[in-house]
């Protein structure tokens, strides 16, 4: 079985709002998260899929959790860390051209939307909370 390794961010406003991306050709939402590129480790990763997929330089506060999984038969690795925004977006700028639009979601609407990893949201809700 063939290894993915990436890293997630939960950033949070100042109005304990989420922020989010989803992608085109599906009403999914996700945080911000990515592959780990050769050579890069979890926390640059984490800083670099911020960056392309919603325009936002963001720090690092701390190393939250890892979640392993199976998932299309890939093992599954992902280190997700609570960020800080600095600045404001500079808008998306996915390499991959996966990302169509970026919001900043409540906790009232995070509960009511479809999630691409449904299994983060308990999560993520915690955090907010």
């Amino acid at each position: 079985m063939k290894t993915w390794c990436g890293s997630a961010a939960i950033c949070l406003n100042k109005n304990n709002e989420i922020l989010m991306v989803k992608g085109y050709d599906t009403e999914h939402w996700s945080i911000p998260s990515g592959e780990i590129e050769n050579g890069e480790s979890a926390e640059e990763c984490c800083l670099r899929e911020v960056k392309e997929e919603t325009g936002y330089d963001v720090k690092i506060l701390e190393r939250l959790w890892v979640k392993e999984t199976v998932i299309k038969n890939f093992d599954v690795k992902v280190q997700y860390f609570k960020v800080e925004k600095i600045g404001r977006s500079t808008g998306i700028n996915d390499p991959d051209g996966l990302i169509e639009e970026i919001a900043w979601k409540s906790i009232s609407e995070l509960e009511k939307f479809t999630h691409l990893y449904p299994e983060d949201v308990e999560n993520i809700l915690e955090m907010m909370k």
